[in-house]
């Protein structure tokens, strides 16, 4: 575990200095799940301790909400295979998938990094509207919602490894 949390690390270079919190979250994300779900067995990714989501739902949830909000800040809609992939999120984890999971998290922290090197700044106040209600947001108001959703799904993802390891029922 690094002694410090991405934000105490600098700025993430390219990335215009507004955007560096979402870009230090997503990076924060990324190495905190990474540590949270290493020694996690087939079972334990899979256990449902007291009814909660999985450590598997977490995950592929993570990647998702990424995935989508970046989706809705460069004001597009959604598309089948995103709209797909959102049924698809908790499904159980085989072993053999679990590096395929996180190499897909991986990955897409990759790309939303390389996008917000791209954003022009002056954009950030544009309306953007999110799902099918087109409900009131703007660029960075999906920016920050995808970060912190991410984050706050880590945090559960916290609770259920630490339940999981701990032989909590799944009653």
């Amino acid at each position: 575990m690094a002694s410090t949390e991405w934000w105490q690390r600098g700025p993430i270079e390219g990335i215009p200095a507004v955007l560096q919190p979402v870009a230090h979250i997503l990076l924060q994300v990324r190495e905190s799940v990474g540590e949270m779900v290493a020694q996690l067995t087939e079972d334990e990714w899979n256990r449902r301790p007291a009814g909660v989501a999985s450590a598997a739902f977490h995950v592929q949830h993570i990647t998702g909400v990424i995935d989508r909000l970046f989706t809705y800040a460069r004001g597009q809609a959604l598309t089948a295979e995103q709209l797909a992939a959102i049924q698809s999120e908790g499904r159980t984890l085989a072993a053999a998938d679990v590096a395929g999971v996180l190499d897909t998290l991986s990955k897409r922290i990759d790309a939303s990094l390389a996008e917000l090197k791209t954003i022009d700044v002056t954009t950030l106040g544009d309306f953007r509207g999110v799902g099918r209600a087109q409900l009131p947001s703007t660029v960075i108001g999906c920016l920050v919602h995808g970060a912190e959703h991410a984050m706050r799904h880590v945090g559960q993802l916290s609770v259920t490894t630490r339940l999981v390891r701990s032989g909590t029922s799944d009653r």
